[in-house]
């Protein structure tokens, strides 16, 4: 296990990310251990069934990966991981009601011009 001081971290994250790749990585605050870097694809973490699609959901529910970059993570077609999400109750448009109509009204102008 490597370590590297907050202020470290700070300085320069990509070479902790770097220790990251070949083995665990303590960040020490204050001489006090604080949080555990772990690299993914080292750890075998990445590949295990069903990991992407689980990061992939969260990050996408919480708001932190676009729908996206979410179904690339995930590894799936885009109609496939918006199935996935909306299966498990995610709503894949964010959007107010008046934003909606704003959106219809905008498609009734356009099809009718059309």
């Amino acid at each position: 296990m490597k370590t590297v001081n907050v202020s470290g971290l700070k300085n320069n994250p990509s070479e902790a990310l770097r220790m990251a790749h070949d083995d665990m990585v303590l960040i020490m605050n204050r001489n006090e251990p604080d949080a555990l870097m772990i690299g993914l694809k080292s750890a075998k973490i990445i590949g295990m069934p069903g990991v992407r699609k689980a990061l992939a959901t969260a990050l996408f529910k919480e708001g932190n990966l676009s729908l996206a970059r979410s179904a690339k993570l995930a590894d799936m077609p885009l109609a496939d991981f918006i199935a996935h999400v909306s299966r498990l109750g995610i709503s894949v448009i964010d959007q107010t009601a008046e934003e909606v109509q704003q959106d219809m009204d905008a498609l009734e102008q356009w099809l009718a011009g059309a």
